[in-house]
């Protein structure tokens, strides 16, 4: 999607945010990050595949906690953008405007990437203890919350205890965000468990809306999740997964330092990676990915 004419007054890593007073309007690119760092080549149909699954989690999760959508339809869009509406279409989310906490709220239901590491060196995952002789990608004895802070563009998030969370947010807000978290996660992975997918991991991300706490930016997309194919399941290794981690691959056997700029991707890395983006959205919606718009 290449829309020049649309400045956006926000940038993240992948989204593009218009701000609309008390509305947002949220446009998923194709471009793909990996190390904290915006790689070079767009992955073709990344943007639409993140906005449905999220679109379908908003929908599945809505009886757990409220969430910021107020429409994905073209019909929607506000004026000044309806002339865009088939670049849009299938990549855009209107929501309503939150006050975001500054926190990312990771929940944990494998060992996996960072909190492997950790427990190989310390036998604790974000400095929570684990029992002895687990294996990389085993299943842990029940979901742990992990919390991290939110970065600028460009930056690294820091993983923090719950305990300096509560002091960032007061008990009461740290708390519910912590329950909600696990009860999303729950509901998640036994949806994504019948479609024939694990969901190792996944990072939520809440705000106040009217003084009220809801759910917002992505929920449950390979770019947020580690999404692994049930089927081949077997503890003791990494897993083939559904999302960037075949990116994150290739960039660690490249040599590349991790420092911006990135190298460019291989033709066969970027196909991979879409049609590894749009069967994840295919298993977990049980519907055909059908492109929208240009």
């Amino acid at each position: 999607m290449q829309l020049p004419e649309l400045k956006p007054d926000t940038q993240g890593k992948v989204r593009d945010i218009f701000d609309l007073g008390g509305e947002l309007l949220i446009v998923a690119t194709d471009r793909i990050s990996a190390f904290d760092v915006v790689l070079p080549d767009p992955v073709p149909y990344k943007g639409q595949v993140l906005t449905r699954i999220s679109l379908f989690w908003f929908d599945q999760l809505a009886g757990i906690i409220p969430n910021h959508l107020i429409s994905a339809d073209v019909e929607d869009l506000p004026e000044e953008y309806s002339a865009y509406a088939e670049s849009l279409a299938g990549r855009f989310m209107l929501v309503r405007k939150a006050e975001v906490f500054p926190v990312e709220c990771i929940v944990r239901g494998y060992l996996a990437g960072s909190g492997w590491k950790e427990y190989r060196e310390r036998g604790t995952v974000c400095g929570q203890a684990l029992p002895a002789g687990l294996v990389e990608s085993q299943k842990l004895p029940s979901p742990i919350f992990t919390p991290s802070t939110k970065a600028a563009l460009g930056g690294h998030d820091e993983n923090i205890s719950y305990e300096r969370m509560a002091e960032l947010l007061g008990e009461g807000n740290a708390a519910r965000l912590r329950d909600a978290s696990l009860a999303l996660y729950a509901r998640a992975a036994e949806h994504a468990g019948l479609a024939g997918i694990i969901i190792a991991d996944t990072k939520f991300e809440f705000g106040l809306i009217d003084g009220e706490i809801a759910l917002v930016d992505e929920v449950l997309t390979p770019d947020s999740s580690r999404f692994w194919p049930a089927d081949t399941y077997e503890p003791g290794h990494g897993q083939p997964s559904f999302d960037k981690q075949f990116v994150r691959d290739w960039l660690e056997a490249s040599g590349w330092d991790k420092q911006p700029p990135a190298p460019s991707l291989p033709e066969d890395v970027i196909t991979i990676t879409a049609e590894k983006y749009i069967e994840a959205y295919e298993l977990i919606t049980d519907e055909p990915f059908i492109p929208e718009g240009d």
